[in-house]
């Protein structure tokens, strides 16, 4: 499935960059998440974000399944990840 940025209305995972770093302590856009519907591994940055929601919505760029679902509020983030398999963070630069 192909999904071209500016017609479909998404940014690419750098979008998450700065939301997911007032979680962690890591950047995540360099994790790999494997996707829970179609399988394919990818770096986060690779996922489409849709942020004209009420958070963010990230969804696979092979399958479109909604990966990641991001919602802040003053005092808490919720983060959904139950679109994504696993997550695997690099801990090094090398």
């Amino acid at each position: 499935m192909n999904h071209r940025p500016d017609s479909d209305g998404y940014e690419d995972g750098n979008a998450l960059a700065g939301p997911l770093s007032e979680i962690f302590a890591v950047d995540l856009t360099s994790a790999l998440g494997r996707c829970a519907n179609c399988g394919v591994t990818e770096p986060v940055a690779r996922l489409h974000v849709y942020t004209r929601a009420p958070g963010l919505v990230a969804r696979c760029p092979h399958c479109a399944h909604v990966t990641l679902r991001m919602v802040r509020s003053p005092d808490d983030a919720w983060l959904d990840m139950s679109g994504t398999v696993a997550l695997r963070i690099p801990l090094t630069s090398g």
